[in-house]
């Protein structure tokens, strides 16, 4: 174990070598020039890079990329080992704390997560940037409650298909038992927790725990929330899953008057991400496959071409091309673009609002000359002002082998001032996924997969 001071991980530069050539001719160092490309969303390119770096330095980086892909297990057993190696350096080690710390969030370790977050926040709160802070809150804030609970376990279970229901907000509803009740409970795959209501809680017999968190970034007010762990809990009666834990909120706190429509539950990343592969269809079904298939020769089970889906945080981040191309009109800083390379869009299937940003905007100006520019109100972002903004009436993406062609997009013409929602070419919510004969999130190859409606239809 290294003694204080403990030494930073050597750049490239540091370690004696020449600059690593990332295609661009900007005068920033190596490892500037990779954080850039980090806070892109640029994973591919930043693996691309890796045998180029020192060994230190590719194994941070091949830890951070394995949580972007989901690989858990290597991203912790690449990290762990660089923790005492990076306190001389914040953003390394602001990196590497809270890539670890979303690592035993996802695997279930919640007693691990709450450690991890509860020292991010102490030792480096003062680096935090506001939207780091806003994405940081809910893990913080509750996880201290649920650092005790035993970890959630998945029976085995075979592939299946069920009907499922749009809510009045747009939005997917699945059917659950919970303790055998039935209920419906919204499917939201980027929540880091599951929620549930405290009078479908109170039905249901379970613990609620007297200590509580008192959070914002759910609801956009203050909210108080408890903790409750569910002993059995079932997916439209198909997949069971033990000791759930789901935090618990007021009934009025998660209900929309104008639509009549109040929240019983929502299914978040910890049960979805347990769903191997995740079709969801026009006609209000969803199909199932396991991670592993108890028939493995059943055809059903083969993994759908798509495009490459990265989990960023609390984002989904899916590599998509246009296929118009347009020259890029990015910075040095934002590693400017041909035709035909992948642009990092957010998918938001809980979003009922799709726009593209301004980076969009400066590839494609041309296509908006003539245009009347219209003031639009992002709906997922209530403090954020109406923006200056066009409508694209056709915009084709690529998603992987298969091109849709998705109508009526709105296309921002400024930055909105936030890197949460500036570093990406655009937020795909359900408005466009709806305009799909179905899409599938496979989390065993981490792809994201569609099918186009057929155009002669």
């Amino acid at each position: 174990m290294p003694t204080s001071p403990t030494p930073t991980l050597p750049t490239a530069q540091q370690a004696g070598g020449e600059a690593v050539h990332t295609g661009v001719t900007s005068g920033l160092d190596t490892e500037a020039r990779l954080q850039n490309l980090l806070a892109d969303h640029q994973f591919p390119r930043i693996a691309a890079q890796l045998d180029q770096l020192p060994p230190e330095q590719a194994q941070f980086y091949r830890g951070i990329l394995a949580n972007r892909n989901n690989d858990l297990k290597t991203s912790i057993e690449l990290l762990e080992p660089l923790v005492d190696k990076v306190s001389d350096s914040p953003s390394q080690e602001k990196l590497l704390r809270k890539t670890l710390a979303e690592d035993y969030l996802r695997i279930g370790d919640l007693a691990k997560a709450n450690r991890a977050y509860q020292t991010l926040e102490t030792r480096l709160q003062a680096k935090l940037t506001p939207d780091e802070q806003d994405e940081l809150e809910l893990p913080v804030k509750l996880l201290p409650l649920a650092a005790a609970n035993p970890a959630m376990t998945v029976e085995p279970y075979e592939p299946f298909w069920l009907q499922v229901t749009r809510n009045p907000l747009g939005l997917t509803d699945l059917p659950v038992y919970v303790d055998a009740r039935p209920h419906a409970w919204m499917l939201d795959p980027t929540a880091p927790f599951n929620l549930i209501a405290r009078s479908l809680a109170k039905e249901a017999g379970l613990k609620v725990s007297e200590e509580s968190a008192t959070i914002r970034s759910l609801t956009g007010r203050p909210i108080q929330v408890h903790m409750t762990v569910i002993p059995r809990f079932t997916i439209g009666g198909r997949i069971t899953f033990r000791n759930m834990t789901a935090f618990v909120f007021e009934d009025a706190d998660y209900a929309f008057a104008k639509s009549h429509y109040q929240v019983e539950g929502v299914l978040g990343y910890p049960a979805a991400s347990a769903l191997g592969s995740l079709t969801i269809t026009s006609d209000a079904t969803i199909e199932v496959q396991p991670f592993k298939s108890p028939a493995p020769e059943a055809n059903s089970d083969h993994p759908v071409p798509g495009a490459r889906f990265f989990l960023d945080g609390d984002q989904i981040i899916v590599a998509l091309r246009h296929s118009s191309g347009g020259e890029a009109g990015a910075s040095d800083s934002k590693q400017s673009k041909s035709p035909g390379e992948d642009r990092m869009f957010v998918l938001d299937a809980s979003g009922q609002h799709t726009y593209l940003t301004s980076r969009y905007y400066d590839e494609h100006t041309a296509d908006f000359a003539g245009q009347k520019m219209e003031m639009f109100s992002l709906a997922n972002s209530p403090g954020t002002e109406a923006q200056p903004a066009f409508t694209a009436e056709t915009v084709p993406l690529a998603f992987g082998p298969t091109t849709a062609e998705v109508h009526y997009l709105r296309v921002l013409t400024q930055p909105l001032g936030s890197a949460v929602l500036d570093d990406v070419y655009g937020l795909l919510g359900v408005d466009v996924l709806d305009q799909l004969q179905s899409y599938t999130f496979d989390y065993r190859t981490m792809t994201f997969s569609v099918k186009a409606v057929d155009s002669a239809q």
